[in-house]
């Protein structure tokens, strides 16, 4: 782990937002994945591969972990891994809107110690490091002074505000949507929302970089079961994910149906 991977991450972010916003979202490659794995067009890969040149050359002894390369155990062998996806929004940057993400995190033993979440067409950079805080383009920011998830503001999809996922029905909330996983989560550390969640299997990269900019803007992030969120797993999936100010994660959990 290095003092200055913050500044690789942004450094490389930049670049991939130049190289994605070459590609014509909708004009773009697109075919879909196997197992349903969904979308992926030539824009993910070409990031993909900009990113691996970049960040291991600077970095050879760092593991490496992302949506768009065939995962290796090798990457179990080292204290320090990327966490990397190209694109987070893929649907949405196929249909040539604006909310996508590149999403790029280093994680030490685990834990996350620099991260950036970057949408490029919204001139949005997210960044944080391990102790220093989390900024938006430059600023720092905190996440909101609710206290109570009633009438809170919240990031989610449709299905997980189904009445079977809580004690006592769905709470009573204002129902927010944003296509990039990543983008909620750097939401709720901007303060815009109280509290983002989805109950699915959420793989690692999806939320690695969000999770440290939303503990270092002074949120709260666990599974759906409570739990801190540990990273580089050998498989790299964890039990869905709720982050938000620290009273609103907290009232999120307790409404919770336990099954």
């Amino acid at each position: 782990m290095q003092d200055h991977d913050l500044d690789l991450l942004i450094d490389a972010c930049r670049i991939a937002g130049r190289i994605a916003t070459s590609y014509a979202g909708k004009t773009a490659k697109r075919w879909d994945k196997p197992e349903d794995a969904g979308p992926v067009t030539e824009a993910d890969l070409a990031v993909n591969d900009m990113f691996h040149a970049v960040l291991r050359q600077a970095r050879p002894d760092y593991g490496w972990l992302s949506e768009e390369t065939e995962d290796s155990r090798a990457r179990q062998d080292c204290d320090t891994v990327f966490i990397v996806d190209p694109i987070d929004g893929t649907r949405s940057f196929a249909a040539g809107e604006p909310t996508w993400a590149h999403s790029v995190a280093v994680a030490h033993k685990g834990h996350v110690t620099a991260a950036v979440v970057y949408l490029p067409l919204r001139d949005k950079l997210y960044a944080a490091r391990k102790g220093g805080g989390a900024t938006l383009n430059g600023t720092h920011m905190r996440v909101s002074s609710q206290k109570t998830l009633h009438k809170s503001s919240v990031l989610t999809t449709r299905p997980a505000m189904k009445d079977s996922n809580w004690k006592n029905g769905a709470p009573d909330v204002d129902f927010n949507y944003r296509p990039s996983l990543a983008y909620r989560m750097a939401c709720i550390a901007e303060g815009r929302f109280d509290v983002m969640f989805t109950f699915r299997p959420t793989w690692e990269w999806d939320i690695a970089a969000g999770e440290l900019i939303i503990a270092e803007a002074g949120g709260a992030v666990s599974d759906r079961t409570g739990r801190p969120l540990t990273f580089n797993n050998p498989t790299p999936q964890l039990n869905g994910v709720i982050a938000g100010t620290p009273l609103v994660h907290r009232d999120t959990l307790d409404a919770l149906h336990p099954a």
